[in-house]
């Protein structure tokens, strides 16, 4: 069992300030990811597979006028239009996968030596959220490198990458602690497992991920407006071509407002669980 250790500060004993109480839940955390360094590498098997297989399988789909450089995807045809869709969709299944960490927590006992400490539910939430971010984003840049090797290029520069790695930390920030609280509600793996294949797919094939609008059927194309996915993605799309849709602020503002929700949302579930055992 994981001890947790909280440092004391002169203000009393073990009552540390809440960035040092984050700190210390990152630090827990990374260590836990470098012991188990090859969850998040595998996690990349899967894009490589979508942008190297997928891109070459509908390479003939960039001759298509949806997918020139003026339709938003920058220069590369349709491995250009693809890439921050991949981008997206890492950082979307990495982060539905990020309650797994809690529900080890509760069976270990962990759980039960951070709610027994004097340490803040907040910063037991947004610790473990900043180690997923840190690995989502060294994920994020690893898709973007692929991306340039087969044949994307980016032409909004280093600003449009910090925009399209902004816009994928926040659509982790929402899916991260959305399995976070479920998580902490079902207590159960499969049961986690299940919930986020049930949202994670629906999500992806439901957005302008691999299609634009115009080519979808119309019912996909109007549930895709209202999709978090969908603006994301073209938030993205539009960092990297340097071609922001129409609507950006507003997208920009709904992916904020989800992910100041879930968070809250999180850290509610945690003091839920706390009052229920």
């Amino acid at each position: 069992m994981t001890t947790i250790a909280i440092p004391a500060t002169a203000a009393g004993p073990a009552r540390a300030g809440w960035f040092t109480q984050t700190g210390q839940v990152l630090r827990r955390w990374l260590i836990v990811t470098v012991r188990q360094v090859w969850g998040p590498v595998m996690s990349l098997v899967q894009p490589i597979i979508w942008i190297l297989l997928f891109g070459q399988v509908f390479r003939s789909l960039g001759e298509l006028p949806q997918f020139a450089p003026s339709a938003g995807s920058g220069t590369g045809g349709y491995i250009a239009y693809l890439v921050p869709g991949i981008l997206m969709m890492t950082v979307l299944y990495s982060g539905a996968w990020a309650g797994t960490g809690y529900i080890d927590d509760i069976n270990s006992g962990v759980m039960d030596q951070y709610l027994s400490s004097p340490i803040r539910r907040s910063a037991i939430i947004t610790g473990q959220l900043t180690q997923q971010l840190i690995v989502n984003v060294v994920q994020s840049l690893v898709v973007l490198g692929i991306g340039w090797l087969g044949g994307a290029r980016y032409p909004g520069g280093v600003g449009g990458l910090l925009v399209a790695l902004g816009v994928a930390t926040l659509l982790a920030t929402i899916f991260c602690c959305a399995s976070t609280a479920i998580a902490l509600i079902s207590r159960n793996q499969i049961a986690l497992i299940s919930l986020s294949q049930l949202i994670v797919l629906p999500a992806t094939f439901l957005s302008t991920t691999m299609m634009p609008s115009a080519l979808l059927p119309d019912w996909v194309a109007a549930v895709a407006r209202w999709n978090p996915m969908t603006w994301a993605v073209e938030l993205g799309r539009g960092g990297l071509s340097g071609e922001y849709p129409d609507a950006a602020w507003l997208q920009l503002a709904g992916l904020v407002a989800l992910a100041a929700l879930a968070f809250t949302w999180a850290v509610r579930s945690i003091r839920a669980y706390q009052r229920s055992i």
